[in-house]
């Protein structure tokens, strides 16, 4: 009993030392991102899925480094763009809006008629609809790249290929 006594007094005499453990998160800057280039083909991939899969690695949210208000992304290069598919009946019944600003002015075309006319808009339409709606995503949509055909002239960047 004695004992413990002694030692509360002696215990007592010290203060504890508090340690502040500061846990700091690192926030890249958009120059300090590590930039590659993906080719993606389109041929017979169902399009809402494909554009996830472009909108994901655009805004770089795959990477380690990922920071909501920073471009950390990666270019995505879209090939093959007129063979894109929709499930189910949405390749007659999914229509595009668009509105010239004047009476009567509205233009309506479905899925099938933009394929012909502009394949590109399809995927760039949907990848554009994930993206944030502000100055940043005016700035990633711009690493989208998108070819009707097999051809696309960013083979100097070595793009490396990503399957769905």
């Amino acid at each position: 009993m004695l004992i413990i006594e002694i030692m509360k007094k002696q215990l007592s005499g010290f203060r504890r030392i508090k340690v502040k453990q500061e846990k700091m998160t690192k926030f890249y800057k958009t120059e300090e991102a590590d930039r590659k280039w993906y080719v993606i083909d389109a041929k017979d991939q169902v399009l809402g899925r494909l554009a996830t899969k472009c909108a994901r690695v655009i805004r770089g949210k795959e990477k380690p480094v990922f920071t909501p208000n920073m471009d950390t992304g990666d270019f995505v290069v879209v090939i093959n763009a007129e063979k894109i598919k929709l499930t189910g009946k949405r390749e007659t019944q999914k229509e595009y809006f668009s509105h010239s600003g004047y009476p009567g002015g509205v233009r309506i075309r479905t899925f099938s008629e933009m394929i012909e006319k502009n394949p590109a808009f399809v995927i760039e339409n949907a990848v554009k609809g994930m993206l944030p709606k502000s100055r940043l995503g005016k700035k990633l949509i711009k690493k989208l790249k998108v070819y009707a055909g097999e051809e696309h002239p960013h083979s100097a960047q070595k793009p490396e290929q990503i399957s769905l």
